[in-house]
């Protein structure tokens, strides 16, 4: 089952993945991040509900609660990766 993991530190960044593991793996080439240690104190776990949330709140998308259905089925079949990432590394 795939799972949704967020990290804040030091680059925010919103992931889908099988396991904390692939997720940090997808955060370190994503980010070019070199702190396991403090990434896998860093990420955690989080719920699909959130993961919506996080998603609209991150995007900018002010219409995105009209749409939490939409939003939700898009994340649920995204494959593994890194979803949103601080805007600041693009």
């Amino acid at each position: 089952m795939v799972k949704f993991f967020e990290v804040g530190d030091p680059y925010y960044a919103l992931i889908k993945a099988n396991t904390k593991e692939d997720a940090m793996k997808f955060y370190i080439e994503g980010v070019v991040a070199d702190d396991e240690e403090n990434l896998s104190n860093e990420m955690q776990e989080v719920s699909l509900d959130h993961a919506v949330k996080a998603y609209i709140h991150r995007t900018g998308f002010d219409q995105g609660f009209f749409f939490k259905d939409e939003i939700t089925n898009n994340l649920k079949g995204r494959e593994e990766d890194i979803v949103v990432m601080n805007g600041h590394l693009l």
